[in-house]
């Protein structure tokens, strides 16, 4: 039986985690070890942008310690991620190649929306709990060094995701600032919380009952954990039983916290802001029940790993979640749904008609998808500049899964559906590279074709199929009425299809009596 180490580090906001897993082969995913070391990086990162000298010698430190313990581990694989307190300095790129040099450790440094993504599918690692709660209006409270993530499920759809800035650290920092004593935390806690949550909740909540809330965090959940594993605590607390918890922690001097949960003095004002946020965010959306699994994002970071290299076969279709969270963004705008899945329908069919010519692969095509669900949400700012309109929509919002640099691919795609091309070199904007450009290329020419086949909007072709025939896409549609404004479209379109392909796409119309 092969048996595979893999290692996964997180680089947070306060504190360095590394996680050793194994793979047996059976579709298990095991942790081995688990080691921490608190290190303050957000302080730094939120308050100056920059990481001090002192705190980079110890995270260097840190990661070449971690290093010598995968070799004892003989780990074969791992993966680093930094999370805020990396991502939001001003000197990212410096950072990432100090480390590098000095530990041999590659850290990538996480979007947010990646980042939350990971989270999430370090919750679904738990498996059947995961799934029977996702069932119900669940909603999932990711809290953060720097910001929050509130994801809203329904019947194991994934509804809305918002990111919100008021991260653990972060509200710390203003306490501290603020002079603040410790008998008016919870009500400065609340006051900062209250203008963004009020609009979060007439925005995104309106009716919507919430059932459930499930927490990922790095200050309550440890210690809830323990407590299940000392069989002291229970696998989902009602809002009585947290409440009670909440009265203890308000209560007791931080000495008797610090001792009562088995953690440092320091870190428990950290852990009551965690525990104000989750109370208020409770009530907020009238929940019945709170789940604290004790994930972290090293849990996730290897849930996609073994995902990726078929060490384990998920039940939950993240890949779906990504297209409900773009469905959403288009009906925040507008958008013409009937028509999106008529156009989704024509692109796959041509994209998965001519795999051995783009060369392009699964990640690819959801590209796609998310560009045919996004490409007329400009239409509500502007009608006259589709495109650019549409184009600033999606760069401007988090498509939870999705990098920075893929956003960028989509958000192109959509905007050259509408205007002129803009090749390689002619324009300064953007950070795409070749690879993404020849992307965009290829998918806005299969995207432009698709569209030329509902010019009307009126849905006239039925039962496209399609046929690579040499030099040649032949698409055929059944229809008995007048396309010739289709027609008229398919042809303009095909010129740059035919440039970015070497393949001339021909309409063959079978009329049905």
């Amino acid at each position: 039986m092969s048996v595979k180490t893999f290692a996964a580090i997180d680089v947070g906001s306060y504190e360095l985690t590394m996680k050793i897993f194994e793979f047996s082969g059976k579709e298990t995913m095991r942790e081995i070890d688990c080691v921490s070391r608190r290190l303050d990086l957000g302080s730094d990162t939120f308050a100056m942008g920059k990481i001090s000298n002192e705190k980079m010698d110890e995270l260097c430190r840190t990661l070449k310690d971690f290093s010598d313990i995968m070799k004892t581990y003989r780990v074969r694989d791992y993966k680093a991620y930094g999370t805020s307190a990396i991502r939001e300095t001003e000197n990212t790129t410096i950072v990432q190649d100090q480390i590098a040099q000095r530990t041999g450790i590659l850290v990538e440094t996480l979007g947010n929306a990646e980042q939350r993504f990971l989270d999430y599918k370090s919750v679904a690692s738990r498996g059947e709990n995961f799934r029977k709660i996702i069932e119900e209006k669940t909603a999932i409270l990711d809290i953060g060094g720097g910001s929050i993530q509130l994801s809203l499920f329904d019947n194991d759809t994934l509804v809305s995701t918002q990111n919100l800035r008021l991260g653990v650290l972060r509200l710390q920092d203003y306490l501290n600032r603020f002079e603040v004593r410790s008998t008016q935390t919870e009500e400065l806690i609340t006051e900062m919380a209250l203008a963004r949550l009020d609009t979060y909740k007439k925005l995104y909540l309106r009716d919507r009952e919430i059932r459930n809330l499930i927490v990922v965090d790095d200050y309550l959940s440890p210690w809830a954990v323990r407590k299940r594993e000392t069989g002291e605590g229970k696998d989902f607390l009602e809002t009585a039983d947290f409440d009670r918890l909440f009265e203890v922690l308000h209560g007791k001097n931080p000495v008797l916290i610090a001792r009562a949960m088995a953690i440092p003095e320091e870190r428990v004002p950290l852990v009551f802001i965690s525990a104000v946020l989750i109370k208020y965010i409770a009530e907020l959306m009238g929940v019945q029940r709170i789940w604290l699994p004790g994930v972290t994002l090293c849990d996730g970071i290897a849930y996609e790993y073994a995902e990726k290299n078929k060490m384990l076969q998920g039940e939950h279709d993240f890949e779906e979640d990504i297209i409900a969270c773009a469905v959403n963004i288009s009906k925040r705008y507008m958008g013409n749904r009937k028509r999106s899945d008529v156009l989704e329908s024509f692109t796959t069919i041509i994209f998965d008609s001519m795999r051995r010519v783009h060369g392009l692969g699964k990640r690819e095509r959801l590209y796609l998808r998310l560009a045919v669900i996004l490409h007329e949400c400009g239409k509500y700012i502007s009608m006259a500049d589709i495109g650019e309109t549409s184009f600033q929509i999606v760069m401007a919002t988090e498509i939870i899964g999705l990098s920075a640099r893929e956003r960028e691919i989509v958000a192109n795609v959509v905007r050259f559906n509408h205007s002129r091309f803009v090749y390689d070199g002619q324009s300064e904007r953007g950070s795409l590279n070749r690879e993404a450009f020849l992307v965009v290329a290829k998918l806005t020419a299969i995207l432009r074709l698709a569209n030329s086949l509902d010019r009307s909007h009126k849905q006239k072709l039925k039962g496209l199929k399609a046929a690579l025939k040499e030099n040649q896409l032949i698409l055929t549609v059944d229809t008995q009425a007048d396309i010739t404004l289709e027609k008229g479209f398919f042809e303009a379109n095909s010129d740059f299809f035919k440039e970015v392909f070497s393949v001339e796409p021909v309409l063959k119309q079978r009329k049905i009596f």
